[in-house]
């Protein structure tokens, strides 16, 4: 050989290349037939529940479903009787569930009992509601949260990092409900600069997404900025600049891959949260999400529109938890398989 070895100056030297193991597709497939499996589950557990729940709830459906369609005022036992045999709730209630879990079988949600809509056309409405408020929501909590978190690692006990857990302690102690009444009245109510309520514009988001995101935001923070105070204490990392490695190839080799392990799936868990708290915010400002279809077609003892809304909320956190795993593991740099044994 003719060439001659250089050595690079400390600081400046790119970190060496290592064999790549890649995600085994094993690994992948038993994730998707766990989670698989998981979905028929849920989807059969949470029909049977609803349909259960609403035959023990109060009162007469079918009073209550001719109210829905022909206003209270109209309503007597005549077009209650009437739609009580029109919709067969007179039937024995085993029929009537096997003959919803027939039509699930065949991905026929029905029609509304009220509206006598497409059932699937009102759940597919009210879930990009949900889901525009969920992740413009997540995205605020992320950008926050994480630009806080990594601020406050930096110097730990600095003034930064005191600021950072005050506002931690702050948002997590009001509960999103009283936040969202505090928004309405303070820059709804009294200072006039958003709606209180609506659907569908730009300014109708910000007080629900600001409601959602801050409370979010404080978790998010403080779970990364010990997750990278820790990562920086490691050992990997203290070795990574002995090797001569420069800053940033510490932070985004080493510090941010190692942190995302921990994070991600504490971000899918809040996500899981973040879906069951849409609820209550979505009742709050009249947003026409899946939390307002839920309250809606149990007041009204809808309950095709009830069990599919209520089933696409449970696979919402099946899918949420299935990406997870998934970005676990590809994020995870131990090595595996044939890589271990090497």
């Amino acid at each position: 050989m003719t060439g001659k070895l250089t050595h690079a100056e400390p600081g400046t030297a790119s970190p060496p290349a290592r064999p790549r193991t890649g995600v085994p597709v094993r690994m992948l497939a038993g994730v998707l037939a766990r989670r698989g499996v998981q979905a028929v589950s849920v989807a059969l557990l949470v029909s049977v529940l609803c349909f259960v729940i609403t035959l023990r709830l109060p009162g007469d459906a079918a009073y209550r479903i001719a109210a829905g369609r022909y206003g209270s005022d109209l309503v007597d036992s005549e077009s209650a009787a009437a739609v009580r045999t029109e919709l067969g709730l007179d039937r024995p209630a085993w029929v009537q569930l096997g003959d919803w879990l027939g039509s699930l079988v065949q991905l026929d949600l029905g029609r509304s009992l009220v509206t006598s809509r497409p059932v699937a056309q009102e759940v597919a409405f009210y879930l990009v509601g949900t889901l525009q408020l969920a992740t413009a929501a997540l995205v605020v909590a992320v950008v926050l949260g994480t630009g806080l978190g990594v601020a406050a690692a930096r110097r730990p006990g600095g003034l930064v990092d005191r600021l950072v857990a005050v506002w931690v302690a702050s948002v997590r102690a009001v509960p999103p409900f009283l936040l969202g009444l505090l928004l309405v009245v303070v820059v709804s109510a009294q200072l006039g600069l958003l709606p209180a309520v609506g659907h569908g514009t730009a300014a109708s988001l910000v007080l629900p997404v600001t409601t959602l995101g801050a409370g979010l935001s404080g978790l998010v923070a403080g779970v990364t900025r010990d997750t990278v105070v820790e990562v920086h204490r490691s050992e990997w990392v203290r070795f990574a600049r002995t090797k001569g490695l420069s800053e940033r190839w510490v932070v985004l080799r080493h510090v941010v891959r190692n942190a995302a392990v921990v994070l991600v799936p504490y971000l899918g868990v809040q996500a899981v949260v973040l879906v069951e708290g849409v609820v209550v915010v979505e009742s709050l400002f009249s947003w026409q999400g899946l939390g307002h279809a839920l309250v809606h077609a149990t007041f009204w003892r809808d309950v095709p529109v009830l069990q599919a809304t209520a089933l696409v909320l449970a696979l919402l956190v099946v899918t949420v938890n299935t990406v997870v795993d998934l970005a676990g593991v590809w994020l995870d740099p131990r090595p595996r398989g044939a890589g271990v044994a090497s």
